[in-house]
């Protein structure tokens, strides 16, 4: 019974995508949604990329986006594993622990480290 475990090489991937998507939720929060001087900026009209970005990811935050899309990632990945779902539900988690979807995105990270004890597909 083989079960599902990325080789070194996807595992280097997976940590680079982990730490990327943390990086990147981190920067959002703290630089840009949390920061007083930046919202006043962008809600008088600045039209800059950081103002854009900053809507958006208020929006997909507000409707826990991050978080159901990490968990039917997670959710696949557990029925059917692949590297794939599981760098997306990663990734997806991630940025959702960051950024106030942390229920959804924690029921996510658990499905993952289950997945991770299922037979790995046979090939076909």
């Amino acid at each position: 019974m083989k079960l599902f475990l990325p080789n070194a090489r996807a595992a280097n991937w997976l940590l680079v995508t982990g730490f990327c998507s943390i990086g990147y939720a981190l920067y959002m929060r703290y630089l840009a949604v949390e920061q007083s001087t930046v919202g006043l900026a962008c809600q008088a009209g600045l039209n800059t990329w950081l103002c854009f970005t900053r809507q958006i990811t208020i929006a997909l935050f507000t409707y826990s986006v991050f978080g159901w899309v990490a968990l039917i990632a997670a959710a696949l990945n557990l029925l059917r594993p692949s590297l794939v779902l599981f760098a997306l539900a990663l990734a997806a988690a991630s940025c959702g622990v960051v950024l106030y979807n942390v229920g959804l995105s924690s029921l996510a990270v658990g499905l993952l480290v289950l997945s991770l004890a299922r037979r790995a597909p046979e090939p076909d």
